[in-house]
């Protein structure tokens, strides 16, 4: 589904996306520069909890990640031009955002053409945690310069059972500035397995 067609105002309501929907910033914020993506979740049954991280790949136009660490947003390296990781939550106790992502659009190097999210279960192997395990797990995009507005969410509701990663979404550069994708696929993967995939 493409929502690329939908009101133009700055000020429309945040917008509830499924899996695989497109959303075109140009067009729903279009003064959009700093922005933060967020991610929430909790615990679905009682144990020991789960320590899920949000990170980030800056990926090039070839669709691979070209400078290590660099371009890995992570708790090991929080931060590159344009973008940074407010910290790490190992718990996801408490309301709203569990980790968040500042980016400035503005800032991104030229030659990085797509940012992809990632939610993870740090250590989920040897602590045997999946997804199945979280519920109520979320990312949304919010516009840091109009009071944190949301502008998008996509729940991640799909069945993640056996998974101890997701890709969540991404941002891509379009002809005009940037587009929100929902992307939604779990894997049975770490960070570094999944960076593997754009190596």
């Amino acid at each position: 589904m493409d929502f690329t067609h939908l009101n133009s105002g700055s000020s429309a309501a945040p917008l509830n996306l499924s899996k695989g929907s497109v959303l075109d910033l140009t067009k729903q914020a279009p003064a959009l520069k700093n922005c933060i993506l967020g991610g929430g979740w909790d615990m679905a049954v009682a144990g020991p909890t789960a320590d899920l991280d949000l990170a980030a790949f800056l990926v090039e136009e070839n669709g691979r990640v070209a400078q290590v660490p660099n371009d890995v947003i992570f708790f090991n390296n929080m931060s590159a031009a344009g973008i940074r990781l407010e910290g790490d939550n190992r718990t996801g106790e408490g309301e709203g955002d569990d980790e968040r992502i500042q980016i400035n659009l503005d800032a991104i190097e030229p030659r990085i053409k797509k940012i992809i999210f990632f939610i993870t279960i740090f250590d989920a192997v040897t602590k045997r945690q999946t997804f199945g395990m979280i519920k109520n797990a979320f990312v949304r995009l919010l516009d840091a310069d109009n009071n944190e507005q949301e502008i998008c969410r996509y729940e991640l509701s799909d069945s993640y059972s056996a998974d101890t990663s997701v890709t969540a979404c991404s941002l891509s550069r379009t002809a005009n500035g940037w587009a929100f994708e929902a992307i939604g696929e779990g894997a049975i993967a770490d960070l570094n397995q999944l960076l593997s995939r754009y190596m």
